[in-house]
């Protein structure tokens, strides 16, 4: 059947996202994943009990998620609530949901405090952004799973395909 790829529920059309919205990746490669059955979808953060809406979380400090795991950043919502807990779970799910399912690959939609793999947002609120990783992705990647982001896709399908 082929490598099994842990997936964003947003990027698959999904309304999840903090907003109450998807953000919907249209690629022909998708839909073959699909139809092989290789798609396993989550939305870390609902996994986690997050609400949709919910409100904008970021990463404090300009820091990244390899801080969250480690215990010196945390994530923020923009009136100043701590979620850092909620974010810690969340990537704990997307973790053990790829190990259950042999998920060898993550599609992950960038820019998130969870997700992010390209880049995430200072902590601001501002819009700034910094290179770095979300809490899902960091902890996906120091246990071996190769991450891509939404705009990464057309490298997974080409390593995918090459094997």
């Amino acid at each position: 059947m082929g490598a099994k790829i842990l997936v964003s529920a947003c990027l698959m059309g999904h309304a999840v996202r903090y907003d109450g919205q998807a953000k919907p990746l249209v690629h022909p490669a998708l839909d073959r994943w699909r139809g092989e059955g290789r798609l396993v979808m989550i939305c870390p953060e609902m996994s986690a009990g997050m609400p949709v809406p919910r409100p904008p979380a970021e990463i404090a400090e300009g820091k990244v998620g390899a801080d969250v795991l480690s215990g010196i950043a945390r994530v923020l919502e923009s009136q100043g609530g701590d979620v850092t807990d909620g974010f810690l779970q969340a990537a704990e799910n997307a973790l053990a949901l790829a190990r259950e399912t042999g998920c060898s690959y993550a599609l992950l939609i960038d820019g998130s405090p969870s997700c992010g793999s390209g880049f995430i947002y200072d902590g601001s609120f501002t819009g700034l952004r910094l290179p770095g990783e979300g809490v899902t992705a960091a902890l996906l990647r120091t246990n071996g799973i190769r991450v891509f982001s939404d705009k990464e896709i057309d490298a997974l399908v080409a390593l995918i395909d090459a094997h």
